[in-house]
């Protein structure tokens, strides 16, 4: 396998490569290479893909806000029966 040598990196890029390596328990070597893979489309991997994106979200609601979002969508999960005619 032929090593590619990055120059000239932009800090901001480094440290989100860093933090994302960081985060998922991986090498910073894998990091790049799952990148360019998935942006490329090269992607080998055989396993299902997982995003993280929303995780910070996830557990943040009260109970009362999660209930309010609820009643909110209660209209849009209704059935149009005359639109079906």
């Amino acid at each position: 396998m032929k090593a590619i040598t990055l120059r000239n990196l932009p800090p901001q890029l480094d440290r989100t490569i860093r933090e994302r390596a960081k985060k998922k328990g991986v090498s910073v070597n894998k990091v790049v290479i799952g990148l360019l893979q998935d942006h490329l489309g090269e992607s080998e991997r055989k396993t299902v893909r997982r995003y993280h994106d929303l995780d910070d979200l996830s557990g943040s609601w009260t109970r009362q806000q999660a209930e309010a979002f609820d009643r909110a969508l209660e209209k849009q999960r209704g059935i149009d029966l005359e639109m079906w005619k």
